[in-house]
């Protein structure tokens, strides 16, 4: 098993993108489309957690847009093999003085495409 070929992590790093293009649009569609379509599939957010394919959707639309100017940063993609991957990064929003949020993701290529298949957002709080 090879890490890191170039052009898995380019396929990864073109379907995060996408992923966090749909995330700052709060488009509800493209995202459910990033997850797979699982009962199995799983994501923890900072408050709250959904189970399966469907629980994630409903939750997904009910959901506000994000604050203007989501910043990324420290963003790690690896790749194991050709079907498998971690998506890791901290995020914040200009003018808060927040520390900066976490989120982790798995990606496995399925028939359809890169989808996740576990993520993980966190957003620590300071004293």
């Amino acid at each position: 098993m090879r890490i890191n070929r170039d052009d898995i992590v380019a396929e990864v790093e073109a379907a995060f993108v996408a992923y966090e293009k749909a995330l700052v649009a709060n488009d509800a569609t493209a995202l459910a489309e990033a997850f797979w379509d699982s009962p199995a599939v799983v994501r923890f957010g900072v408050a709250d957690h959904q189970t399966g394919a469907r629980e994630l959707r409903d939750w997904r639309s009910a959901q506000r847009p994000l604050p203007p100017g989501r910043r990324l940063f420290g963003t790690r993609i690896t790749t194991f093999g050709t079907d498998l991957a971690t998506v890791t990064t901290m995020f914040d929003y200009p003018g808060t003085d927040d520390r900066p949020g976490r989120q982790s993701q798995t990606w496995v290529r399925l028939p359809e495409g890169w989808r996740i298949v576990h993520a993980h957002v966190s957003h620590p709080r300071g004293d």
